[in-house]
């Protein structure tokens, strides 16, 4: 992963701009002089799965990861023990060289030296001069409670080393949440559906409902409709980087049996006759009509 773009850093003031272009530098005070060799390290991507629990209880885990880390013989300088860059002879440490072009006088970037002003003439035999070597690394990742699929975690100066003694990179993990058997999260909040018979809608019960932190029993009214949804408030997802939790809804969804034996069609006859149901059409709710639109 990139770092951001942006504003040429390279470019340090008005007079660079004339003097890259027309050679009128030093009518500004200034001219042209070589760049730093440092520069700050990419940055880095890794992703991870986690269960559903894990996403909503946090996790401390282990990422690995293969970047570039700062050569320890050199100290990222490039240059072999006891040596130092030496200065550019191409462009005389200024980083560019100057042609002329008709009238104007123009500058590009020294070739020799790519702009730095120096060249180092007896490079790191560990890093071969870059700086910088290729290691394995496994860091600690601690992933907070809450966090859903997709959320990136920054994790600073844990990317790639700067080249010669630049700044390192970031670390970017990204994670990435199984689903859960039955529970669907919105947010904080969590649903799910539990199945009840006809005679327990119709008389009200007691249902063992599972919640991430174990059983919950919930009262069901005698009388309830297929459909209803009931909230056990603070049984959803802890708040990200917060307090308090978000609740869980169970709807109820009344179960028609696909079989009948002789004995329970007869009773079920018995109470369709002392049952009177005026079969009229009913106005769909607008939430309803929502969540057939976007469902």
């Amino acid at each position: 992963m990139g770092g951001s773009a942006g504003f040429d850093p390279t470019v340090q003031d008005f007079s660079e701009i004339f003097s890259d272009f027309f050679g009128f530098g030093d009518l500004f005070g200034g001219g042209t002089r070589g760049r730093t060799r440092a520069q700050r390290g990419p940055d880095l991507r890794e992703d991870i799965t986690l269960e559903f629990e894990e996403a909503v209880f946090g996790k401390d885990t282990q990422v690995s990861i293969r970047r570039h880390e700062t050569c320890e013989d050199c100290r990222g300088s490039g240059a072999a023990a006891g040596k130092a860059p030496v200065t550019c002879r191409s462009c005389a440490g200024r980083g560019q060289v100057r042609y002329q072009q008709g009238f104007f006088s123009m500058a590009r970037t020294c070739p020799t030296c790519q702009g730095a002003g120096s060249v180092i003439t007896d490079p790191c035999s560990k890093c071969k001069g870059q700086g910088r070597v290729l290691r394995h690394r496994t860091v600690e990742a601690k992933i907070p409670a809450g966090v859903e699929d997709g959320t990136r975690i920054r994790f600073t100066s844990l990317g790639e080393a700067g080249a010669f003694g630049g700044p390192a990179g970031d670390l970017y993990v990204i994670l990435h949440v199984k689903e859960h058997p039955f529970f669907e999260r919105e947010g904080t909040d969590l649903h799910c559906v539990i199945p009840v018979s006809f005679s327990q809608a119709a008389l009200g019960t007691e249902i063992r409902v599972p919640t991430l932190e174990g059983e919950h029993t919930l009262k069901v009214p005698e009388g309830v409709q297929s459909g209803t949804t009931m909230r056990l408030r603070g049984k959803g997802v802890p708040v990200l980087n917060g307090h308090g939790k978000g609740d869980l809804f169970v709807e109820i969804r009344v179960q028609t049996p696909g079989k009948l034996s002789k004995r329970q069609r007869e009773l079920l006859q018995e109470l369709e006759g002392t049952t009177q149901i005026e079969n009229k059409p009913q106005r769909r709710t607008l939430l309803g009509k929502v969540k057939d639109i976007f469902g």
